[in-house]
């Protein structure tokens, strides 16, 4: 499998769990697979396809999706194909054909194609050795994007009762979780859930104020990066577009009420990289496989944190850093509540409202966002040591908090809400503090209350989110009628009567976020990877494919570290596999030396394969206490072997391994020698690696020119421990 991953895909190295669950579906097992977006799905039923010798049927809700998926698998020298309702009626003839022949080892189809009666037929006659279906949440009613469509699944799954079913998904509850292999029929399926955590995001919060600005200056910092900017209406989302168009920005909008034609063509254009901005209402985004995503922005509130943490998951799928800010004000609330006080059903009225009031207790946060996040998805790795409570990648985390004595304003924000009778909302409570003279204080008599403009050093804005800091702190309370009302609880009550001190954050004025650890790594040529880009446009406009087909940022940044100089050094590229190094190789290794040519004085970055793979993000979950590397660490540590700790932690020596050279790559000291073949083989190892290269020899190329009783784990360890030897000497 492993050759397999470097011949197609390009990488020496799985994921996390991706090896595991590979091995299950071999074994002809049932799977449900939890991973977040950019976590990897994908391989884990693409590389067993190519082992198996059936074809392989995806099911996916998501159209543009598809044709992605496969120019990306194409691209990479596999054979597949898409059906559903976009395609000519010849196309499909020609691809149910080369089905038929078994010449298809991945076909993509629509659950809605499934049911046709001409499909069924199809089905039948194929050897399917394997079925995924993406975005299984759509199966279960009490997800968060359920499809009618998708309960047929299970009929589909009752006529192949010996075909091994992989089910996945980005966001599922544990309800939604056991719903899934319910409708689905699978047979005892294992579980695979990863966490949650995407360590390469960035979240911050910003409030609402000149918003604009700030979003000009995010989008300026990004010069030619690609861009998702969300907002609430079809109106808000031309409007702002425009505005950014009138900045000399390449902004183009995106809703559900424009022509479809329009809408593809953005789409489509905003995927192969015409352009960096899309300014979208939440129709976008299903099916966007774009993995250089650099910033998605909430212009407005989030209906619920599953949309946010989907729509946010849209950055940085390459796993390089991104970032995610939401602009938020307390009065955003309403808009939210006007469609929500709409809804019919009184059961679903009352989950999108708490629904919603968890958006508003993220956006009013003291504490750590991701810490938050990961909790609200029941993430069992979230550790419960003190390093976890700072993740350096939010703006709680990150930027020092402006925390004031918030007492008197307390006192006389709680006073007031008693005194008006707590039958008012918090728009009229201010009123009454600011001294407002509108009619309606007037006819109430509430500007004759002791109350009435006592408050003179904060603003309306302000005293909004005062409000929602102090329902968070359990002060107040807000009745969800028709028109809502605050009222004041019983420990707010206690804390009048006591005069308790309290303190809270200061609605944080318009900062530039902490850039040092979102700025992309400089140990590769920023000039030569500028190039790449411009020849990686060139090309994926020729094959009209998106640019990622043709390689992902990763990849190019890679090929600007080690500036390759022939195909053998091009083809240890991370992300450069056997296809598209006889089909790009030649093209890229011109326009490097056309480079050098230009900059004679450019050079190498002399590091180790291992260390050009490390990012700062890899570094955060490699030290984080509790993480899966870690356990790994402190056994090996112990005095154990990669295999006892492969036993121990009921994971693969090959995972523990990968644990290994991720610790290795980031400079943590692990003790290897207990995991080191024996003597005489350690020995023909390291002289195979020399001959190789050294460490960043090919796997492959070394495993060719060794006897076949060493394992690629003994080659991996040796490689590993002759890395960290040599890191030790300098």
């Amino acid at each position: 499998m492993l050759n397999l991953l470097k011949q197609y895909f390009g990488y020496d190295h799985f994921r996390p769990l991706q090896e595991e669950i590979i091995s299950n579906v071999l074994a002809d097992n049932d799977s449900l697979v939890i991973m977040p977006t950019g976590g990897g799905k994908s391989l884990c039923y693409q590389l067993p396809a190519l082992q198996m010798h059936g074809i392989t049927l995806v099911v996916s809700p998501l159209i543009a999706l598809m044709k992605d998926q496969v120019d990306g698998l194409k691209a990479n020298g596999i054979k597949a194909e898409f059906i559903n309702s976009t395609l000519p009626y010849q196309e499909m003839v020609r691809i149910r054909g080369e089905a038929l022949r078994g010449e298809i080892k991945i076909l993509y189809v629509s659950p809605e194609r499934l049911a046709l009666d001409g499909f069924q037929s199809l089905l039948n006659s194929l050897n399917v050795s394997l079925v995924a279906v993406d975005e299984a949440h759509c199966i279960s009613e009490w997800g968060h994007d359920f499809r009618p469509d998708y309960r047929g699944l299970g009929a589909l799954r009752r006529s192949m009762p010996d075909v091994p079913f992989i089910a996945l998904t980005a966001t599922a509850t544990h309800r939604v979780r056991d719903d899934i292999i319910t409708q689905l029929g699978l047979k005892s399926p294992q579980r695979f859930v990863a966490s949650f955590n995407r360590a390469n995001l960035n979240y911050e919060v910003r409030s609402k104020r000149n918003s604009f600005g700030q979003l000009v200056e995010l989008l300026e910092s990004r010069r030619n990066q690609s861009a998702i900017i969300y907002c609430f209406s079809r109106k808000e989302t031309e409007e702002l577009a425009v505005d950014l168009q009138g900045l000399s920005l390449k902004a183009r909008p995106y809703h559900a009420g424009m022509d479809a034609d329009a809408r593809r063509r953005t789409q489509e254009e905003f995927i192969a990289g015409e352009f960096p901005i899309v300014v979208a209402t939440i129709a976008f985004g299903m099916g966007i496989d774009k993995p250089d995503v650099r910033l998605v922005v909430h212009n407005s509130l989030p209906k619920s944190l599953e949309g946010y943490y989907q729509e946010t998951g849209r950055a940085g799928r390459d796993g390089l850093p991104s970032d995610c800010v939401l602009f938020y004000s307390y009065g955003d609330k309403s808009r939210q509540e006007f469609f929500i006080n709409r809804i019919e059903d009184d059961v679903e009225r009352q989950k999108a409202s708490d629904k919603l009031t968890q958006v508003i207790k993220y956006c009013q946060l003291q504490t750590c966002r991701r810490r938050y996040l990961l909790e609200y998805f029941g993430d069992e790795t979230v550790s419960s040591g003190a390093s976890s409570n700072n993740c350096q990648g939010c703006d709680i985390c990150l930027m020092p908090r402006d925390e004031f004595d918030a007492t008197i304003i307390a006192q006389k924000m709680l006073s007031a809400i008693l005194k008006t009778g707590q039958r008012f909302g918090v728009a009229h409570v201010a009123d009454v503090l600011l001294g407002s003279k509108r009619k309606k204080i007037l006819e109430l008599g509430h500007d004759s209350l002791s109350v009435h403009g006592i408050v003179d050093d904060f603003d309306r804005n302000e005293i909004r989110e005062i409000a929602g800091q102090l329902t968070a702190n359990g002060l107040i309370y807000r009745n969800n009628q028709e028109y809502p009302t605050l009222g004041v609880t019983d420990k707010g009550r206690e804390f009048l009567k006591k005069r308790e001190h309290l303190t809270l954050s200061k609605p944080k004025p318009a900062v530039q976020p902490r850039r040092e650890r979102v700025a992309r790594s400089q140990t590769f040529n920023d000039a030569l990877f500028e190039s790449l880009r411009r020849l990686r446009l060139s090309i994926a406009r020729e094959l009209q494919v998106p640019a990622y087909v043709v390689f992902n940022d990763d990849t190019l940044q890679d090929m600007a570290q080690r500036v390759p100089s022939n195909r053998e050094e091009f083809g240890r590229v991370s992300g450069v596999g056997t296809v598209k190094l006889e089909q790009f190789g030649d093209r890229f290794l011109a326009e490097i030396q056309q480079y050098l040519k230009e900059n004679p004085n450019t050079t190498k970055v002399e590091r180790s394969s291992y260390a050009n793979r490390s990012r700062p993000s890899q570094r955060r979950a490699v030290n984080r206490d509790g993480s899966t590397y870690s356990q790994t660490r402190e056994l090996l540590n112990q005095g154990m072997s990669a295999s006892q700790v492969a036993h121990r932690r009921e994971l693969s020596v090959g995972t523990i391994i990968s644990h290994v050279e991720m610790m290795v790559s980031n400079g943590i000291e692990v003790d290897l020698e207990p995991s080191l073949p024996r003597t005489d083989r350690k020995v023909v190892i390291e002289a195979a690696l020399d001959q190789a290269g050294g460490p960043e020899a090919k796997l492959s190329t070394v495993y060719e020119n060794i006897g076949d009783d060493i394992t690629y784990e003994d080659i991996r360890i040796v490689r590993a421990h002759l890395t960290q030897s040599n890191g030790k000497s300098h």
